[in-house]
């Protein structure tokens, strides 16, 4: 039977072929191969250079290799995809390190916009200033007279609005901090330094002009102009219900060049109650998972929720985030998710939030028995023994970020002393109790690259440098859980296993050719390694050499 296969396939030729490379396909069955061909968008066939050589025709397009690594397409299981095609436009800050960076670059971009244009994005981490100190109205107000700004955070937990944002918000030393937030002020003058956290972001970001559909789309090309650079072809996006249609418009006239499974905010859980939705549900490109709520906040901003208080901050143990507020309503949302069929997306940070995440599942698995959920609990950063028992007992998917941990590892210490970081990202400790664990980047949070996050998860070094070993090195894993978390097992977790994740016949052909064979190298040569080539749907879409 195989033989007539093999018989049916020589008579017609292939589009591409991929000859002479170390190709890892992510199929137990079938690991690894030298050859790939495709044809009409899908996957002909998989196997040495001597089985492929007779599907090359004259109009074959034949890549011909040097040993590098081919794979799956990337899949990122975590992202803000259309905020970070907006970001690769906005104010960038990621790279500030101290009050003059800071102000130097809002200058900037005020010179450059019209005045009551808003100044957005950002992505500032307070950490690597120097010295290490939240910024303040202060810092801006005078570069940035006629615009009001309000810049994010890179963990999008906390914002800094000017003077001008907050008297349009009506923000004042009289204004309370909201339930799952807070307004930051002086101790001194109890006036607000333009620090908002969590739900007091609000206040300010439902003043800022809605976006347009056709501003969306553009965000959604300039990010999948990026994602596919990087070997990424499919991305979970916890996105916003207003993206969906820029999504759809874009599908429709098959001008989306990214596979994207949404996930809406839990808050629209009565629209899938009134039309009976059950997910997932959708097409090849795009299709909606399911539904992600918030259950804390982040650690950079001190708003991760702990059983213990912060070292730096002994009067907090963070916030419950407003989709908790009351958790009884969180619970009804989580048990009408069940009724529906749809799955849940939980974000939870700290050790308490994880174990509320766990606490709040166990209710209805015990109501309503087990099936195949593969309810995920997003980030899973810092977690208990207790609870890492609890997530594998429940099936849960770990959704983690690995390239987080390059950076909380500088200074995660400061704020909860270094025994309590023993139990941070803890990789290799859900591994061994059997959790799926699946890997994305947060983006815009971080960068959305992939293999920054596998470096990271194989090495857990720092970006300070002073993690050689890596940070809190026993929880390392292999760098072939590591790609698994980009590929297989991240289709695993929107119920698309026999759909993408592998390289194998009859799939989409979603490949990624890397700079080197990375398998046959040491883990710290990743940080040498690039995406050269990525091919989306049979297409060629990124090109870094001649081939």
């Amino acid at each position: 039977m195989e033989d007539e296969r093999i018989k049916f396939l020589m008579k017609q030729n292939a589009d591409v072929v991929f000859f002479n490379g170390a190709v890892w396909t992510a199929d137990p069955k079938h690991p690894r191969a030298q050859a790939v061909a495709v044809r009409d968008g899908r996957i002909m066939m998989v196997g040495s250079d001597e089985q492929i050589k007779d599907l090359a025709g004259p109009g074959t397009r034949k890549i011909i290799l040097n040993g590098e690594t081919v794979c799956p397409g990337f899949i990122d299981c975590h992202v803000h995809f259309v905020e970070g095609g907006f970001s690769l436009s906005g104010v960038d800050l990621r790279t500030v390190k101290d009050r003059k960076g800071f102000q130097e670059k809002i200058k900037n971009k005020a010179e450059e916009l019209e005045p009551g244009t808003w100044i957005l994005n950002g992505n500032w981490n307070h950490q690597c200033f120097l010295p290490v100190e939240l910024p303040r109205k202060e810092w801006i107000d005078g570069v940035s007279p006629n615009n009001p700004v309000f810049v994010t955070r890179h963990d999008l937990h906390m914002a800094l609005a000017n003077g001008p944002a907050l008297q349009a918000a009506g923000i004042n030393r009289e204004t309370p901090s909201p339930e799952g937030g807070e307004i930051e002020k002086d101790p001194h003058t109890g006036e607000p330094t333009g620090i908002l956290k969590d739900a007091a972001m609000e206040l300010v970001f439902k003043l800022v002009p809605a976006r347009s559909v056709k501003e969306r789309k553009k965000a959604v090309k300039r990010a999948s102009k990026y994602a596919l650079s990087q070997g990424v072809t499919s991305v979970h996006d916890m996105g916003m219900p207003e993206d969906f249609r820029a999504y759809q418009e874009l599908e429709r006239i098959g001008d989306l060049s990214i596979r994207v499974t949404m996930y809406y905010p839990i808050t629209e859980i009565d629209a899938f109650s009134r039309l009976r939705l059950a997910g997932p549900f959708g097409e090849a490109f795009l299709k909606i998972g399911g539904l992600k709520g918030f259950v804390d906040g982040s650690l950079g901003s001190g708003t991760a929720l702990f059983f213990q208080p912060y070292a730096d901050n002994p009067d907090s143990r963070g916030l419950l985030h407003k989709h908790m507020c009351p958790q009884k309503e969180m619970e009804e949302k989580i048990a009408e998710a069940d009724h529906l069929g749809v799955q849940l997306a939980l974000h939870a940070i700290g050790d308490r939030a994880n174990s509320i995440v766990c606490d709040m599942f166990e209710k209805v698995y015990r109501r309503n028995g087990r099936k195949n959920r593969r309810w995920r609990v997003e980030h899973a950063q810092h977690l208990q023994p207790r609870e890492m028992e609890r997530i594998a007992g429940l099936e849960l998917v770990a959704s983690v970020q690995p390239f987080h941990l390059s950076d909380d590892g500088n200074w995660a210490a400061a704020k909860l002393g270094p025994e309590r970081c023993r139990q941070a990202y803890p990789f290799r400790s859900l591994l061994d109790q059997g959790v799926v664990l699946v890997c994305g980047s947060d983006w815009p949070v971080v960068p959305l690259e992939p293999l920054k996050g596998i470096f990271t998860a194989v090495t857990r070094k720092t970006s300070d440098g002073k993690n050689r070993g890596g940070w809190i090195p026993e929880q390392k894993i292999s760098l072939e859980d590591a790609f698994l978390g980009y590929t297989r097992r991240a289709a695993y977790a929107e119920f698309s296993e026999a759909k993408k994740g592998v390289l194998a016949e009859g799939l989409p052909a979603d490949i990624v050719v890397l700079s080197r064979d990375v398998f046959s190298q040491a883990p710290e040569d990743l940080d040498k390694t690039e995406v050269v080539l990525t091919v989306f749907n049979g297409e060629v879409v990124y090109s870094k050499e001649a081939f």
